[in-house]
This record gives C-alpha cells, structure tokens and sequence, in this order.
C-alpha cells in the first residue's frame, strides 16, 4: 500500500509537471517570471551590421568563452531565483539566435511567432515553431507583416507596440484585429533605435524606463500620461540601460555599468540584481532581448 500511495504521488506530480510545462500565461512585464525560453550565445558573432551597437564593435566582434560565461551566469541567477529556464539548441548558422525575445511574443494565453524583417533571422522562427509543437504547445504565426518581440511590451490590458524598420504599422494594425479585447497602442520610434525595449520598459503599474529621444514626442508624451518615469541618460541608453529583465517582487536584474538606472530603481524600493553582460551587449541586446517569457504568475508583485 505505501509503494502504491508513492507512485500515485509521482503520477500526480507528473502530472502537474506537465500542465505546468503546457501552461502560457503571460499578462505584464513585470510580475514573477516562471517560464522562459532562452538560447546560448555558443555561435555569436558580428556579420552582416544590422544596428547603431553592431556598427561600434565590428572589429572587435564578440569574445564567445566570455558571452558563454557570462550568458552562463545570467540563466544561474534566473534558476536561483525560481525561473525554470528552457533552452533551444543553438544553431551553428545563426549568429543572432541568443536573441530569443525578438522571435516571438506572449500576450495571455498564446504564443505568436514574429515576422522577421531581417532576413538573417528568419531562420530561427523555425527553431520556435519546432519547440512549441515538441510541448504542444499552439501558437500563432503573424502573415501580413513584420512586427519583432521587441517592439512587443505588454502591460494588462495594454499593449504598447513599436513601430520600427523591424515592425509595421501594418502588423500592428493586424493585431488590432485579432485582439480585440485588448488596448493596442503605436510607438513610432526614432530611426537609430532597434526596438521598443531599447528605450522604454515597463517595470510595474505605474512605473516604467524611458530614453525619450528614443521617439516622438507626441508617443513620449502619451506613456508620460500612463506611467512615472525614470528617464535614462544617452549614455546609459547605449549600453541598454532600458532593457532590464524584470522577475517579479520588484526584483530587477540590470547592468553593472549602468549606474543611475540602478540607483533610481533601488530608490523606488526595488532589488537590483547585477549580471554582468557587456560581451552580449556588444552585439545589440541585453536581458529582455536574451529571453521569451511564456510564464508569468497570475498575481500582482
């Protein structure tokens, strides 16, 4: 009998372990992260210059044993912290790939595959689609344009999309469409900045980064109007300072170098978490960019 009350105990948590493993919910930016999807940064390099950052460190290119260590530690930090880090198998003909958020994005309960518009990149949708169907997991494939997970921020009900040489008005629009039930709103973005997250970032309710040099004004004035704002120096805003990874119970993990941003965060009462990632960075992303949050607690931080 008490073998038999055991494997019943395994059984149920199996089977917990799976509907864990099949759950997408993901409802902010900012609430504990659970599940996300990342990928080393084993074949990194600067090929084809595809942003402002790429074009600095060229020549330079990427140290690969320092981007792995460092990548390394980041996923350490997010495993002690309660995050259950899945990870897609690098493919040795996408030096972009470590750059998972941009692949795809989670609004609710569905997954949506990102229209790449960097041709080099398309590729790795198809890495995303094979995973989510090996869990069986659905997911959404965007046809009429390109839009790119970092363009994509998500706050409740709120969506806030940027409009970028990577994301469409189109696309956006397109969205609008299919999720009726949500509040989509455009941030059309300087011609200098990647995406979205390279300058505004959501980190609670009421709170968000911003570079506002990073967009119009009119765009910056409407998140003026829903947010308090720390804004983020020019300086700070080329080593992303914006592009936090947020994992709920105002933990944050941050740049070293990026000084203010993390004093400002630790005086409006939040746990910044130092990761070292300026090897990454070189390349045009830092921790937002380097995850795919499928999972996000239900609950308020």
């Amino acid at each position: 009998m008490k073998n038999s009350v055991i494997l019943d105990k395994k059984v149920r948590r199996g089977e917990r372990d799976m509907l864990v493993k099949r759950e997408i919910t993901c409802h902010t930016e900012y609430v504990r992260l659970k599940q996300v999807i990342v990928s080393s940064p084993r074949y990194m390099r600067i090929e084809k210059v595809i942003n402002e950052t790429q074009k600095r460190y060229k020549k330079q290119n990427i140290n690969i044993d320092l981007a792995l260590k460092q990548h390394q530690y980041f996923v350490e930090v997010m495993k002690n912290h309660g995050v259950k880090v899945i990870e897609i198998t690098p493919d040795p003909a996408l030096n972009e790939q470590v750059f998972t958020r941009d692949i795809g994005f989670a609004i609710g309960e569905h997954v949506f595959i990102a229209k790449m518009a960097s041709h080099i990149r398309i590729e790795e949708t198809g890495h995303l689609k094979a995973f989510l169907a090996e869990e069986e997991l659905p997911y959404h494939e965007v046809l009429i344009d390109s839009i790119e997970g970092g363009d994509v921020l998500i706050d409740d009900k709120k969506i806030w999309i940027g409009v970028s040489d990577r994301t469409t008005e189109a696309a956006i629009q397109g969205l609008r469409t299919q999720l009726p039930q949500y509040q989509i709103e455009s941030v059309t973005l300087k011609e200098d900045i990647l995406h979205l997250d390279c300058t505004f970032n959501i980190v609670a309710p009421d709170l968000a980064l911003v570079y506002k040099d990073g967009m119009v004004k009119d765009d910056y004035n409407k998140l003026k109007a829903n947010y308090q704002l720390i804004h983020v120096s020019a300086e700070e805003q080329f080593t992303l300072g914006t592009n936090v990874l947020s994992i709920g119970d105002k933990k944050v993990i941050s740049l070293p170098e990026n000084t203010q941003v993390n004093q400002a965060l630790v005086g409006r009462g939040y746990e910044v978490i130092e990761v070292p990632f300026d090897e990454i960075i070189k390349s045009g992303g830092s921790y937002r960019c380097c995850t795919l949050p499928i999972v996000r607690s239900h609950h308020a931080q």
